[in-house]
């Protein structure tokens, strides 16, 4: 089956914030800013400057990623899910490219994101887009405790 990365629209809020639970939850890592930007994608994501993309398998959204503007120039890297079922057939690479070109559309000087070292699946994949680990700062979710960078 074919997979399709999509732009976000409203009819998909359910589906993108399934997704992210769904992970975080396995995790134990879901926190009240995650349902915050979950529920106010629009004012916390799109309305500021940012855009979420999905991965479509059929009819069946299967991935998230957002791109959230924090800065002109600067942007998160963010609510990259990929629902158990579709894991390990590359949907995350090409989440991150569609990110990672949107970024360079947008004329970003920087990336960045913020993750959990029990991640090490997600941080390795980083690391091949040329994420490289900084020391957290200004972070929002008290259970990040990875930051990688890449700039343009």
């Amino acid at each position: 089956m074919s997979i399709v990365i999509i732009d976000f629209e409203p009819h998909y809020a359910a589906d993108f914030k399934r997704l992210n639970v769904e992970w975080l939850d396995k995790y134990g890592l879901t926190e009240p800013a995650d349902i915050s930007m979950l529920e106010n994608y629009k004012s916390e994501i799109l309305d500021t400057g940012g855009c979420i993309f999905l991965a479509k398998a059929g009819e069946a959204i299967v991935g998230s990623a957002a791109l959230i503007q924090e800065k002109p120039g600067e942007f998160e890297l963010a609510k990259m899910a990929v629902t158990e079922a579709y894991q390990g057939k590359g949907i995350s690479k090409l989440l991150i490219e569609k990110c990672i070109a949107q970024a360079r559309e947008l004329k970003a000087i920087k990336l960045f994101l913020v993750s959990n070292s029990k991640l090490s699946i997600a941080l390795s994949l980083y690391e091949k887009y040329g994420f490289e680990q900084v020391p957290v700062v200004d972070n929002h979710y008290t259970n990040a405790d990875v930051r990688m960078e890449k700039l343009f």
